[in-house]
């Protein structure tokens, strides 16, 4: 069986999110935090060998206090990230295993994937080197100019994509890419890889697999949850699942 390690990318600043009281992963929603819902995804897959939390600096004591059971119940390694999200993969790969022929880096604010999706980009990632969930771009997209802005052009949506996670790469693959991504920004993992010339595949993903970035967000996820909720062992409910760890 191929095996995955997933790297889940927490350390960021959550600016657009504003709350001041939490970062958006480890908001409450439907009584457990946003980064549990998330990690519940991967850690019951029989082919996850690992799993990696990349926090912030300055989350790393409060996180240990609150959420220091869940780490140890479900086996999630813990790494420390820097200021840009970049520099908190790269924290991430530097804690992931020899075991691991993959490596998958899934939004930890995105806690509505979908079971299905993973199976479908795992198994396109394990085909072709690289693979990310993606949806094809719906709306009429216009160009901006001046401020105020008004409409420089209409941009024609014809094979146009939206990238979202996971984003699944051999890991020698991803490795060698942020070993040589210079200082030119990338917005994506898959950036990085197509840099080196490597073909990367898209896979449709459901446009339920939203990442939250506003408070708003919460509610949408929360009604997507109760229609799809994470998959458990034997139909168990999780220790945690109702406690409250997150407060």
């Amino acid at each position: 069986m191929t095996k995955y390690a997933v790297i889940l990318p927490a350390a960021g600043r959550s600016q657009r999110f504003g709350d001041n009281n939490y970062k958006k992963p480890f908001a409450p929603l439907a009584d457990r935090a946003v980064w549990l819902h998330t990690v519940d995804r991967f850690t019951n897959r029989s082919d996850v060998c690992q799993t990696i939390l990349v926090i912030a600096e300055e989350d790393r004591e409060s996180f240990n206090t609150k959420f220091g059971a869940n780490l140890a119940f479900m086996g999630i390694d813990v790494a420390i990230g820097g200021a840009e999200r970049t520099d908190s993969v790269a924290a991430g790969l530097e804690k992931v295993s020899e075991q691991a022929e993959f490596v998958a880096i899934h939004d930890a604010a995105r806690p509505c994937v979908e079971d299905r999706s993973i199976d479908a980009v795992f198994a396109a990632a394990a085909k072709s080197g690289a693979a990310i969930l993606a949806t094809p771009v719906a709306a009429t997209l216009k160009r901006a100019t001046g401020k105020p802005p008004t409409i420089g052009e209409t941009v024609s949506r014809e094979s146009l994509w939206a990238a979202g996670t996971p984003q699944v790469f051999r890991r020698d693959w991803i490795i060698d890419a942020y070993a040589r991504r210079g200082s030119e920004p990338a917005t994506d993992d898959a950036q990085l890889i197509e840099r080196l010339g490597h073909p990367v595949t898209l896979v449709e993903d459901s446009p339920l697999n939203i990442k939250i970035t506003r408070r708003r967000d919460l509610r949408l996820a929360e009604q997507i949850l109760k229609t799809a909720p994470p998959k458990k062992p034997d139909g168990a409910s999780h220790p945690f699942a109702d406690d409250d760890l997150w407060r």
